[in-house]
């Protein structure tokens, strides 16, 4: 039997598993595959959800979640990391191991504090791990506005965002689909420059999975090898068709069509 050598590159994916399919580790996949690479996933936890109702989140066993991750490591290479739900302390503690591991390669951090639905899932003493653990480590960091004030404990987005980029990480995207303005405006903030904005014409209804979707995109881009501003603006161009051709699963959220042009 021949050998098939492709040169997909691969996203290592840390995040959690949403049963309905729309979030989580499953919008991460295909995310990933649409964009041209291919996703190693590690669960995080488990979740108890749909698109009414957010109840729980199970973490797994961190020494599991760590032999699994460091199993891929050792035979894959890995072209960007992308990180979602993390679950506990534990388990954040078993992402940063990972991430001191992937020297020079680019992680994506979609900072989920809360569902879909709008409930809180992270604790207050998480996120400020999640502060101050995990982005120092991180090249794009994508909190919605409402992720950036409870991050950071400001108001101002641009204040907010600079304190992102303070703790290390390269460049921050804070996106604008919470706040009243007509159009919703995405701004991609790096240490020393202006910032750079996206407006996108606003969408009806609500999505369950956006940011999974955004954030994993924008990783697949950077495992091509696109620098950061173009990654940004291809996952956004991307994650707003799969919003437009968006699909209803469930009663409340529509679900992003991943494979909208297939």
């Amino acid at each position: 039997m021949q050998d098939i050598v492709h040169n997909k590159p691969v996203v290592l994916v840390l995040a959690g598993h949403d049963p309905s399919g729309g979030a989580g580790i499953q919008a991460d996949i295909e995310a990933i595959a649409a964009n041209g690479c291919h996703a190693a996933t590690v669960i995080t936890c488990l979740t108890t959800q749909n698109t009414k109702v957010f109840k729980k989140y199970i973490p797994v066993c961190p020494d599991d979640f760590l032999q699994q991750t460091e199993l891929i490591l050792d035979e894959i290479p890995i072209g960007a990391c992308k990180i979602g739900l993390i679950g506990d302390v534990g388990i954040l503690d078993a992402i940063t191991t990972v991430l001191l591991r992937l020297k020079n390669v680019p992680v994506v951090v979609d900072p989920v504090i809360s569902s879909g639905t709008g409930k809180k899932i992270l604790p207050d003493d998480l996120v400020r791990s999640l502060h101050d653990k995990v982005l120092p480590l991180a090249t794009v960091v994508t909190p919605n506005s409402v992720e950036a004030r409870a991050l950071t404990g400001l108001e101002d987005l641009a204040a907010a965002a600079h304190k992102l980029l303070n703790q290390g990480c390269t460049a921050a995207l804070i996106t604008g689909t919470h706040e009243p303005t007509a159009k919703v405006i995405n701004s991609l903030y790096f240490e020393n420059i202006p910032p750079v904005q996206f407006a996108w014409d606003r969408l009806a209804g609500t999505y369950h999975g956006s940011g999974c979707t955004l954030s994993s995109a924008i990783a697949a881009h950077l495992a091509l090898g696109v620098e950061i501003k173009q990654a940004v603006m291809q996952g956004q161009e991307y994650t707003w068709n799969t919003l437009k051709h968006g699909l209803r699963r469930g009663e409340k959220q529509y679900y992003p069509d991943r494979f909208y042009g297939e």
